[in-house]
């Protein structure tokens, strides 16, 4: 077994390998003045079980070809198996045809992963777990959502309460709930697909003087949040806590929900930020012991 890990994925790739007691390899790499990548192996790959690491955001053009290059190589070098880890996987939440003549990005991309020679994906909390199945290769969805709910117990809240923005993070309160042995609700959001506008429909309930903890699997801009946000300030929550497992934060997103209520913004490293309070390498560590 070979750990390797892209550029800007050193940390991660660390953590991974001092948990599954092997060495971590960097590889050479630098960018064209034309802005087209280098890069480089500098282990011999031949009959390896080779582990990539590598974060595919900011930047997801360029980090995908990046990757699909390092793929593609690793198996023209005789790598035996190669396993992608991408904590958050790029345009995987265009996963099917919402308008005539949409590009279905996330199929594209699971046949790009194929085409190079991909043996087996990890990723974590993949927007919808449907959006796998069109793939040629062995994918692994991981959940980082018992880990959060971990986290918050540390933090002592007051009859804590979970929601859910929408319908397709239920299932994540569902689980943080569950572990936090406290209730959880879910709230309806519609989205226009042409302008990206967002309008949150809300349910009553009982959230007075409790600390409110709202859960996605990935903040963006914050309108979201927010909407709900403003929601549960209205009914004396106390504190407002937003929880994702990928924390794009985009923008003036930080702003908008803190100004709509929200007291703490909480993520793991599946996006290295100043939110990530929380490390994925335990589950990743976890998922590669069993498949290797």
């Amino acid at each position: 077994m070979m750990i390797v890990y892209g550029a800007g994925s050193e940390e991660l790739g660390v953590k991974i390998a001092e948990q599954l007691q092997v060495k971590a390899r960097g590889v050479e790499s630098k960018i064209f003045p034309d802005g087209e990548s280098y890069i480089r192996f500098t282990e011999n790959l031949e009959d390896q079980d080779l582990i990539l690491i590598h974060y595919c955001y900011p930047q997801q053009d360029k980090k995908l070809m990046e990757l699909f290059l390092m793929l593609d190589t690793a198996k023209d070098l005789g790598a035996k198996r190669t396993v992608a880890v991408i904590p958050y996987l790029p345009y995987a939440r265009q996963d099917k045809r919402f308008r005539p003549g949409e590009v279905v990005s996330n199929k594209s991309v699971g046949r790009l992963l194929g085409a190079v020679g991909t043996d087996i994906l990890i990723t974590i909390d993949v927007h919808s777990e449907d959006s796998l199945k069109s793939f040629s290769l062995q994918t692994v969805n991981l959940s980082a959502m018992p880990l959060l709910a971990e986290y918050l117990k540390t933090l002592k809240l007051t009859r804590p309460y979970v929601l859910a923005p929408d319908r397709g993070a239920v299932i994540h309160a569902q689980l943080v709930s569950s572990i936090l042995k406290t209730d959880y609700a879910h709230f309806e959001k519609h989205r226009d697909r042409v302008t990206g506008d967002v309008v949150t429909d809300y349910k009553d309930v009982g959230i007075g003087d409790r600390d409110v903890i709202i859960l996605d699997d990935i903040i963006s801009t914050g309108s979201t949040i927010a909407n709900v946000a403003k929601v549960v300030r209205s009914k004396t929550a106390r504190k407002i806590i937003a929880v994702c497992t990928h924390g794009l934060i985009i923008g003036e997103a930080e702003k908008t929900m803190r100004e709509s209520g929200v007291t703490d913004i909480i993520s793991t490293d599946a996006i290295p930020s100043k939110f990530s309070r929380v490390s994925v390498s335990t589950i990743i560590s976890e998922a590669l012991r069993k498949i290797l």
